[in-house]
């Protein structure tokens, strides 16, 4: 056997001919050039898209065509037409009265009663005083008393000598003048006595005069006295307030009782003195009382010539105006709950146009003296100037020629350029 040391050795595989010239001689596959030609491309581009400027993203709105109105809002409140504020005509004491706010009364109805005041109390001087002139009066009534007696014993001889003087004339033993002398002492003596009892009866009086202011005080009627004045409502309504819900005593002229009908009712709105002009008489207005109630309807009746000095929130002086607008007749459901003093937001039309070309008023620019907007056209930022004809918080009428209805425009637009690339926010 032939020992591994004999056996031949193995033939080793030969390598195949490589091309021997140095690295930039040697040829590129065909392959490796395009990969590395589209990762350059795709650097570069990668490297481009970091680099360019991003679209600015922007709100926008469009261009409408619709009505418009040019409007005033303020707040105001309601009030009555006709307020009746009932007085008490003369002193004297109120009765309790048995009304309550609110509740409903007629016309001529009694709403309360006034009694005679109470006798005023008596000082220890007074007291005297009085009682002095009541012995005065008494005895200037025992005076006229007695004057009274004196001059029916005159009367009854005068009587005497008259029909005796009769007789003897009768006779002829006295002449006629003696008489008539006769009978002209008894007409004396009556008329005499008529004077003494007038005088006897006006010492009565003073007497009970007298008596009567030393008696004790009181407030309670005599038998027989009124029980008090009536006081009668003017209209059917509600009683709107009571200035005293007690018994007391009250002065002539002093309120007590406030009635008014709320089924009439107007609205008193106060506005800016320099808004006042622009309003016209029988403008639209509609009155919002809060919560999900509809608003009502009205009209612009009045306007007040006179303003009047009001210090805003801010604690400026304001000059303000009183606009009063009539309510439009509402069905029973908007009408009931009303009342005198309610608050009410009011919303009064100034002019109004069916038919308008309508910007967003946050998509205009001041451009000096005039206006500009920014259309957002292709992604594109493009400048329009624009005729504002008249705006309010929400629009603005521009004239035509400019903008067309739809068209794309940047609300609150920052600084922009011409041409800028654009993209809506969502």
């Amino acid at each position: 056997m032939n020992s591994p040391a004999d056996a031949a050795p193995a033939t080793a595989p030969v390598p195949a001919p490589t091309d021997q010239r140095p690295g930039p001689w040697r040829r590129w596959h065909p392959g490796r050039w395009l990969a590395w030609s589209a990762a350059g491309l795709l650097g570069l581009a990668g490297l481009w898209w970091a680099l360019a400027p991003r679209p600015l993203a922007v709100e926008v709105a469009a261009v409408t065509q619709g009505p418009f109105e040019q409007s005033l809002e303020e707040d105001g409140q309601l009030r009555l037409k006709a307020r009746y504020s009932i007085a008490a005509p003369m002193a004297g004491q109120l009765q309790r009265p048995s009304l309550q706010v609110g509740d409903r009364v007629e016309k001529n109805q009694v709403l309360a009663w006034l009694t005679p005041m109470a006798s005023p109390l008596i000082d220890p001087r007074n007291h005297s005083v009085l009682r002095q002139r009541v012995g005065r009066d008494e005895a200037t009534q025992q005076a006229a008393s007695a004057r009274v007696a004196q001059l029916q014993t005159a009367l009854a001889q005068a009587r005497l000598q008259a029909q005796r003087s009769a007789q003897l004339a009768q006779q002829y033993f006295i002449a006629e003048a003696a008489l008539d002398q006769a009978l002209n002492a008894e007409s004396a003596a009556e008329q005499a006595l008529e004077a003494a009892r007038a005088e006897w009866r006006a010492a009565q009086f003073s007497l009970a005069e007298s008596q009567a202011a030393l008696g004790p005080s009181s407030a309670t009627a005599r038998p027989g006295a009124p029980a008090g004045l009536p006081i009668h409502s003017p209209i059917g309504g509600h009683v709107l307030k009571l200035h005293l819900s007690s018994a007391g005593p009250v002065t002539a002229g002093q309120a007590l009782i406030d009635v008014g009908d709320n089924t009439s009712l107007e609205a008193v709105i106060d506005v800016l003195s320099s808004d006042a002009r622009h309003i016209p008489t029988g403008a639209a207005v509609a009155l919002s009382l809060g919560g999900r109630q509809a608003a009502l309807a009205g009209r612009v009746r009045r306007i007040e010539p006179t303003a009047f000095t009001r210090v805003s929130a801010l604690g400026i002086e304001e000059q303000r105006v009183n606009v009063v607008v009539d309510l439009l007749p509402a069905s029973p459901a908007d009408a009931q709950g009303l009342g005198d003093g309610f608050r009410v937001d009011a919303r009064i039309v100034l002019s109004r146009l069916e038919q308008a070309l309508r910007v967003p008023s946050a998509a205009l620019v001041r451009d000096g003296p005039d206006w500009r907007v920014w259309r957002m056209h292709q992604g594109r930022a493009q400048a329009h100037a624009v005729q504002v004809q008249d705006r309010n918080a929400e629009f603005a009428v521009i004239a035509p020629g400019t903008l067309q209805a739809g068209d794309t425009l940047v609300l609150y637009p920052p600084a922009l350029r011409e041409g800028q690339r654009l993209q809506r926010r969502p």
